[in-house]
């Protein structure tokens, strides 16, 4: 059996860009199921203006908190960026921001003039990507931010999930979870953005399919600010009369007319509702009573009491 010593492994997080996509050994093919190289850094970091880079325009990001960003800038401003942000050269001169952007926002509002970058020189599909798996490698993105970097390496780049678990260290299940909030409707998913709903209050809208019903169940929800555990048992108690309706659905079907005179002698016998589901000669007879003393007429008039 042949051995797969040279199948790129999972890196650890926290070593870099470096570890931010899998490089190609010699001789693996191009395609669809490669993930591309990254070329190395140019030198060591160095100081550029702050106004001479530009914001990243494939940013994953959506929200900056403001008092996080504020706390940074006064930590910048006590002891400089101790993490170079990552940079790469335009054609203008200037430079684009790949990664580090609240580094470089919090150094502008700190007053700095200059910011330690690395430079690298990598393609537009590059950046794009190293930004969207770096950024899906911290912890302050929201659910719905995450769900659309995952989408968009699976779309745009046609990742695959496990390419993606490879590249951020996010096992697939978790990834394949973060996807399904993208069926959730717009206003559910600006919720779970603003942080009005968590990611286990929207995997638990997720059980209901009808967005009209995820919607009216995420209104109640935010409305009496149930845990996500109250959601879950308030799911439930959602889908088990939806159960119970396609049950009586289907019973609602056409009955063969002697089962339906059986039904009816023994509903007459018994003064009790009763149903019978048939198939072919084979199904069940389901006597319903609404009171302790029914279930002890019925008892006695079966013998068994």
């Amino acid at each position: 059996m042949s051995t797969t010593t040279d199948a790129p492994k999972r890196r650890a997080l926290g070593k870099g860009l470096e570890s931010l996509l899998p490089r190609l050994h010699s001789g693996t093919p191009t395609g669809q199921d490669a993930v591309p190289t990254v070329e190395e850094a140019t030198g060591k970091p160095r100081e550029i203006p702050v106004g001479d880079i530009e914001r990243n325009p494939y940013q994953t990001r959506s929200q900056v908190d403001e008092q996080q960003l504020a706390e940074l800038a006064q930590s910048i401003a006590a002891t400089g960026v101790v993490q170079p942000i990552v940079v790469r050269p335009l054609p203008d001169g200037r430079f684009q921001l790949i990664a580090g952007e609240r580094r470089w926002l919090a150094s502008q509002k700190a007053g700095k003039k200059t910011v330690p970058a690395i430079v690298r020189q990598v393609s537009d599909e590059q950046a794009m990507q190293m930004t969207i798996v770096e950024n899906l490698q911290r912890s302050d993105l929201n659910p719905m931010e995450q769900a659309r970097a995952f989408d968009r390496l699976g779309r745009e780049f046609r990742f695959t999930q496990e390419q993606m678990a490879l590249c951020t260290g996010k096992d697939r299940a978790t990834i394949a979870n973060f996807l399904r909030l993208l069926r959730l409707p717009p206003e559910v998913q600006e919720k779970v953005e603003n942080g009005q709903l968590s990611f286990g209050h929207a995997r638990a809208l997720l059980a209901l399919e009808d967005p009209q019903s995820i919607l009216e169940a995420a209104r109640k929800i935010t409305a009496l600010s149930l845990s996500v555990r109250q959601t879950e048992t308030y799911i439930q108690n959602i889908l088990t009369p939806e159960q119970q309706k396609k049950r009586e659905e289907k019973v609602k079907e056409p009955l063969d007319p002697n089962v339906r005179e059986a039904r009816d002698l023994l509903q007459r016998a018994l003064g009790m509702k009763v149903t019978i589901e048939d198939k072919n000669g084979r199904g069940r007879v389901i006597i319903e009573y609404s009171r302790l003393e029914d279930f002890d007429t019925l008892l006695d008039m079966l013998g068994v009491h």
